[in-house]
């Protein structure tokens, strides 16, 4: 089963028939909110706010242990975050789309794994490839059924937030590599790696990083929304066509005039 985690800019999936609602215990805590299962387009997927459903959790309190335990505890196997970055590299202008292949953690402070000490063995989990390379797959997949112009691979840098980011750390971030700036792709994509998770990102590029193009005398929260709403409707298109693959789920009859051409 697949299952939609939503960033910034995507509290709500428009288009999503829910069936249920369901609020999941679990041992590391509360989720960021209740699970909604429905479907896309005729097709089974489960969404969850990352932010909460107000966008009230800030990304350094986002409880990410509970988020992802609840989501493999209702039988995901297959993940797709979606998650909003400030564009470093040339080509993560605002509005560009993107699917990383790699992470620099620059967080600290938060809960990064399932292996509590004193009641599990220490495990070190292979970590050279961040990202599932199969859901990587399906991501660019979906994102050129939908047409779209858009990055595939580059580094994303995860920082503690929620303020954003000085020039110099921004120089910092491109002298180590990252290509975008994020504040929620670590832990969530290790603890996804850590439970059996396939798990993958679709970076949306809101702004410039500060400092760079027209972030150079500072970054507006007010043009960070208006590139946010001018995007999503691309991005709810791509999830759409993520939805039509085939997950091992018991299959739902598609809607007339979807969009899950091959």
């Amino acid at each position: 089963m697949l299952a939609i985690i939503g960033g910034t800019g995507l509290t709500k999936l428009p288009g999503l028939n829910i069936n249920h609602r369901q609020v999941i215990r679990t041992p590391y805590g509360e989720p960021s909110g209740a699970l909604m299962f429905g479907d896309l387009d005729g097709h089974k997927v489960v969404f969850l706010a990352r932010h909460g459903y107000g966008h009230t959790i800030p990304p350094h309190l986002v409880n990410y242990r509970a988020n992802i335990w609840a989501l493999h505890s209702q039988g995901v196997t297959h993940v797709a975050s979606v998650a909003t970055v400030g564009g470093i590299h040339a080509d993560m202008n605002p509005g560009r789309l993107a699917v990383p292949d790699q992470i620099i953690d620059y967080t600290h402070g938060r809960e990064t794994t399932f292996f509590v000490p004193g009641e599990q063995t220490v495990t070190h989990i292979d970590f050279t490839w961040p990202y599932c390379q199969e859901m990587r797959e399906r991501c660019v997949s979906a994102l050129q059924r939908a047409h779209e112009d858009f990055k595939d691979g580059g580094t994303y840098a995860a920082v503690q937030g929620p303020r954003l980011e000085t020039k110099a750390e921004i120089d910092r971030l491109a002298c180590d590599g990252a290509d975008m700036v994020g504040m929620t792709g670590m832990p969530e994509a290790a603890l996804a790696r850590e439970i059996g998770l396939c798990y993958a990102a679709i970076a949306v590029s809101a702004n410039w990083a500060a400092g760079r193009g027209d972030s150079a005398g500072g970054i507006s929260s007010d043009a960070i929304e208006a590139n946010l709403a001018a995007v999503m409707g691309r991005v709810r298109a791509v999830l759409k066509n993520l939805a039509c693959m085939d997950y091992g789920d018991e299959a739902v009859p598609p809607v007339p005039g979807g969009v899950c051409s091959a």
